[in-house]
């Protein structure tokens, strides 16, 4: 799973990290939670709590989209046998099957691959009727995966506004309200292409709440925001789009344009959704490893959310507690937690949040042990805080490895997953340099200290470990 593990567990708490991270990317393995929730026996297909009779539908076929959505197809493949009769997934993370087509596409950027493999889909759904049964697929990454230009947006309107948006530090919620409002397939106008076949949507959650409108930007659910909102967004960001994006926005916002299937709408009642897995599962298998290895553990949330460097020095703090006063948990002990942290680029150079945050953390650590060991004046640009210059300061940072990854195995625009780091990995002022011009990239490679998985076939966010020893 983790390609260069040899070269990074240089401690047991290094190992401890990385085997935590690897249970977690493991256990949000779509294929195994396909298998975990689908079943097929005496023509009867069962999704969790629904049961459809197979003979009741003259077709059964695949729809959907995102970076594990041909796992769980080719997965669909092997329970339904010759009761599935095709279907098409749109991703950038492709697998064998026999009766499923598997279409490419491009991630986080939208792509002319992504556009022609997306009207082939919509073309299928748009076939299907009263009698096809369709199982949607709609995974982390169907975003950007399943693109369809709205009428009088092309593909190049869309890559810059996405692009702008990716940038701009807006949340994935807010991005996506964006994206709907551009687009013949999201928010909700996949499903309308669909009626009036039976959906039963399968979900890999990549998404803090599981919010399945933001999904994928929600193709088989209701959408809650406007024209309005979304306008909102490109203002609050002060985002530079496109005329077309631009002109679209304001003539729906004005009336001119029929907004996106709201929740409630008739064209969802044929729809049922099921999440099959999210940043829960992953955190909890990571936190239940690291109770395997003798160590305190504890969920600190699956929802964290907001600036990547911010979130690290609330958990450096954390980890700070622990070795202080025991509290919340005493050491030896590891702190797990998941959720979507963003990056505001106002640098030019590479990385993604992950990697931002490992290095954020990578530079917390250090300063504290700058203070801890009486050479410091307070730390490091004030991150000492009131600690003494004596020695009396907490020393977790010696005794502390923060390791973050975005599940994918793909953080940013980048060939990493994101970051291992203690606080001897970078020097203070080079890491601050860094995160100063977004460059996290460049100095963890030159640590030693990216994690690499290549592309998992998963993704269900960003997974972290803080372990204190």
């Amino acid at each position: 799973m983790i390609q260069n593990r040899e070269q990074l567990a240089t401690s047991h708490a290094h190992e401890v990290a990385l085997d935590c991270l690897a249970a977690g990317i493991e256990a949000a393995d779509p294929a195994r939670l396909t298998r975990e929730m689908v079943s097929c026996a005496d023509g009867m297909l069962t999704v969790g709590e629904t049961t459809y009779a197979l003979d009741d539908y003259d077709e059964v076929i695949v729809l959907g989209g995102g970076k594990a959505a041909a796992v769980v197809a080719a997965e669909v493949e092997s329970i339904l046998g010759d009761r599935l009769d095709g279907g098409i997934v749109v991703t950038d993370t492709p697998v064998s099957t026999e009766r499923v087509e598997v279409a490419a596409g491009d991630h986080p950027i939208p792509s002319e691959a992504g556009v022609e493999s997306t009207r082939r889909l919509l073309d299928a759904a748009e076939a299907a009727d009263a009698s096809t049964l369709i199982l949607g697929v709609i995974t982390g990454g169907g975003s950007a995966l399943l693109v369809a230009p709205a009428a009088g947006i092309s593909l190049a309107d869309l890559q810059s506004t996405t692009d702008a948006l990716l940038a701009s530090g807006a949340t994935i919620t807010e991005i996506n309200a964006v994206r709907k409002h551009c687009s013949a397939i999201k928010g909700g106008r996949l499903a309308a292409a669909t009626g009036p076949a039976t959906v039963h949507s399968l979900v890999v959650s990549d998404v803090v709440g599981n919010d399945l409108a933001t999904i994928a930007s929600g193709p088989l659910v209701g959408d809650p925001t406007t024209y309005a909102d979304a306008r909102e967004v490109i203002e609050r960001y002060d985002c530079d789009v496109p005329a077309a994006v631009a002109d679209r926005l304001a003539r729906g916002a004005a009336g001119e344009i029929d907004e996106t299937p709201t929740p409630g709408d008739p064209v969802f009642e044929p729809v049922t959704t099921t999440i099959i897995g999210d940043g829960m599962t992953a955190v909890r298998a990571a936190a239940d490893r690291a109770s395997e290895a003798g160590f305190e553990s504890l969920v600190l949330s699956s929802r964290v959310r907001g600036e990547a460097r911010e979130a690290a020095k609330t958990q450096v703090a954390i980890a700070e507690e622990i070795h202080a006063s025991g509290q919340p948990l005493a050491p030896p002990a590891v702190v797990v937690s998941g959720g979507e942290t963003t990056v505001t680029v106002r640098g030019d150079g590479t990385g993604g949040p992950n990697q931002e945050f490992a290095l954020s953390a990578a530079v917390e650590l250090a300063a504290s042990a700058t203070v801890d060991d009486g050479s410091g004046n307070g730390g490091n640009g004030g991150n000492g805080g009131n600690a003494d210059n004596d020695g009396t300061g907490s020393d977790a940072s010696a005794d502390t490895v923060v390791a973050a990854v975005d599940t994918d195995g793909v953080d940013g625009p980048t060939d990493a997953a994101g970051g291992i780091v203690d606080a001897e990995t970078v020097e203070p002022a080079a890491g601050h340099r860094a995160l100063a011009a977004n460059d996290a990239y460049r100095v963890l490679d030159s640590a030693d200290a990216l994690i690499e998985t290549g592309q998992t076939g998963t993704n269900v966010n960003d997974l972290r470990v803080v372990v204190v020893t």
